[in-house]
């Protein structure tokens, strides 16, 4: 336990640490998957576009082993890729195994 300003608390375990990562990875990826869906415009705000190119730039070590197994299917106009949900499965298998052992 160490103590911070004002008498608070904050216990931090490893255990807790790996929740909290997994989670904000998956929250990342699910991220991606919702700015899949809408074009993003280059001269809309530079704040707009500092979030996609964070978001981007963070899953993409992530997602690129899957697109590699599974590359995107070519759908009319357009693509459907399933190498964010291959990701969020075996991240949630990953986290289940390594939690299951902490």
């Amino acid at each position: 336990m160490s103590p911070i300003k004002g008498g608070i608390v904050i216990f931090l375990d490893i255990r807790g640490m790996f929740i909290v990562l997994f989670q904000i990875i998956n929250y990342l990826i699910l991220a991606r998957i919702l700015l899949s869906f809408f074009p993003v415009n280059p001269y809309s705000s530079p704040v707009l576009l500092n979030i996609v190119h964070f978001v981007r730039q963070t899953t993409e070590p992530l997602l690129a082993p899957f697109r590699n197994l599974v590359p995107p299917l070519r759908m009319g106009v357009g693509y459907l890729d399933f190498s964010p949900i291959l990701a969020l499965i075996v991240l949630s298998i990953v986290r289940n195994l390594l939690l299951r052992f902490l």
